[in-house]
């Protein structure tokens, strides 16, 4: 007596989704050319300075799509690839969600569009390969080079940032470094030289911008009922700033 078997074929899989802030269109400052930047929510780090506490939880971002994000990407596909953009997924950290962010990232290469991402690296053990293949540029932001420094600033390690830079270096992924300037913070220059040495050594590392700390996200964490940790911190002044360029510099990297 024989038993009929019946094989049910897989559940086709559902739409990728991910948890999303915002969006907004952007030039110069997250990526070559004039860019569609997505947010999406949620971040492990909690940087003293950061400018969007409204994207550290995953639950306060609203559900949304691959084609959901694309059919939007699409109304300005054209300006982009005429303004020399494309896409830059950032947050929060995109790598906390890295099925929905590969998948978009993806999507975005078989569109034509120039891929971009912004993170902290801290989790760059979650990009996988596949996505890192469909990634034209990375966003690297290395908050210190003083393990201690990193870890009061963002509550982080500042290992697997490094590991994450090395990584992407030998995959032959394009970087830009960015190194957030905060006085009585991120300005020893010493270990300023520490993080200037180390890039050094990166081939693929484009060029770093040293962005001066500003208060300009003061205004969330007053609606959100949260003190902001460094109110009374003084924004650097252009000299400062430019000296921290110059050492950059010094070790063969353009700064700006």
């Amino acid at each position: 007596m024989s038993t009929a078997h019946t094989v049910q074929a897989d559940p086709s899989p559902g739409p990728v989704t991910g948890r999303i802030h915002s969006w907004d269109l952007s030039t110069g400052v997250d990526g070559p050319g004039t860019r569609f930047v997505l947010f999406v929510s949620g971040c492990p780090l909690r940087c003293l300075y950061c400018a969007n506490p409204d994207t550290w939880r995953l639950r306060d971002g609203r559900t949304a799509t691959v084609d959901e994000v694309m059919t939007e990407i699409e109304k300005y596909r054209p300006f982009l690839a005429i303004a020399g953009g494309g896409v830059t997924v950032t947050g929060g950290e995109a790598l906390l969600q890295p099925a929905f962010t590969g998948a978009l990232l993806r999507r975005c290469k078989e569109a034509g569009l120039h891929t971009a991402l912004d993170t902290s690296g801290f989790l760059g053990a979650r990009a996988g390969d596949d996505l890192l293949a469909d990634t034209d540029l990375v966003l690297l932001d290395i908050k210190s080079f003083d393990i201690g420094a990193y870890h009061r600033l963002t509550g982080g390690d500042l290992a697997p940032t490094l590991a994450f830079a090395t990584r992407l270096n030998r995959l032959g992924v394009p970087l830009w470094i960015r190194y957030v300037l905060v006085p009585g913070w991120t300005d020893d220059l010493r270990a300023v030289d520490g993080l200037a040495e180390f890039v050094a050594g990166l081939d693929t590392v484009d060029r770093v911008d040293v962005l001066p700390f500003h208060k300009l996200g003061a205004a969330k964490y007053e609606a959100l009922g949260i003190p902001f940790p460094l109110k009374d911190t003084p924004t650097p002044d252009a000299a400062l700033t430019e000296r921290v360029r110059e050492r950059f510099r010094a070790h063969g990297k353009p700064a700006y």
